[in-house]
C-alpha cells in the first residue's frame, strides 16, 4: 500500500512539475519529443501498393499529447512537421521535404492536441479504456482524414493520377489499421501507467 501511494505521489509530482515548467523548458521538451518522433519514424515496413510506409511515428504522436499536454504536445508535432519539411532529415528513411505523407503530418499535430486536451482536462480520460477509445479515434480518424486527402492531392499533382476514395483508403488507411491499433493499445497502457489519477492543473474535473 505504501509503495502504491509513493508511486502515485511520484506520478503526480512529475506531471505537476511538467505543467508548471517555464516556456523555454517546455520548448526543450517539445523539441525532444519531436526528435523521438523522428527516431520512431525510422521503424518502418513497406507495402507494395502504397507510397506511404508503416512506421512507429503514431506511438510518439499519441504519447506527445499525454506527456506534454495539449499546447506543447501539439507544438512538438508542429516542430517535427515544419523542420522536416524545411530540410531536417528525420522523416521515414532519414528524409525531409513535403511528400506523400504531408497530410499525416497535419494529422499528427491535430491528434497530439486532441489527446493532450483530454489528458490534462479530464481525469477519467487517463484510465485505459477511455484513453484507448480516444487514441483509436485520434489515430484512425484525426490522422487518417487529412492523410488520405493529401495523398489524393499529391498523386494528382506529382503523378498525374486521379484516384477515387476507395483506392485512396486502400493505399492510405488499410495497411496501417492493425499496426495502429497495436500502437494505440501500447500508448494507452503507457498513459494509464504514467499519469496520475488526480488533477495537476487546477481543473478538478
Amino acid at each position: 500500500m505504501q509503495l502504491l501511494s509513493a508511486i502515485d505521489r511520484t506520478r503526480y509530482s512529475i506531471f505537476e512539475w511538467r505543467y508548471s515548467l517555464s516556456i523555454p523548458w517546455k520548448l526543450v521538451m517539445a523539441v525532444a519529443m519531436a526528435g523521438m518522433t523522428g527516431l520512431l519514424a525510422q521503424v518502418r515496413i513497406f507495402v507494395e501498393w502504397s507510397p506511404v510506409p508503416i512506421t512507429g511515428q503514431t506511438l510518439a504522436v499519441l504519447l506527445a499529447g499525454v506527456l506534454l499536454g495539449r499546447r506543447w504536445g501539439g507544438a512538438s508535432m508542429a516542430i517535427y512537421a515544419v523542420l522536416g519539411v524545411a530540410g531536417i532529415p528525420w522523416f521515414n528513411g532519414w528524409t525531409s521535404g513535403l511528400g506523400a505523407t504531408g497530410g499525416y503530418l497535419i494529422g499528427f499535430v491535430l491528434a497530439a492536441l486532441f489527446i493532450g486536451y483530454f489528458t490534462d482536462k479530464y481525469i477519467k480520460s487517463r484510465y485505459f479504456i477511455n484513453m484507448l477509445g480516444l487514441m483509436i479515434l485520434a489515430s484512425l480518424f484525426i490522422i487518417y482524414v487529412p492523410g488520405v486527402i493529401w495523398l489524393g492531392i499529391w498523386l494528382k499533382a506529382f503523378s498525374g493520377i486521379s484516384v477515387s476514395i476507395i483506392p485512396l483508403i486502400t493505399m492510405g488507411v488499410v495497411p496501417f489499421v492493425i499496426g495502429d491499433i497495436v500502437k494505440c493499445v501500447t500508448a494507452a497502457l503507457i498513459a494509464k501507467t504514467v499519469t496520475p489519477k488526480r488533477d495537476y492543473t487546477g481543473n478538478n474535473l
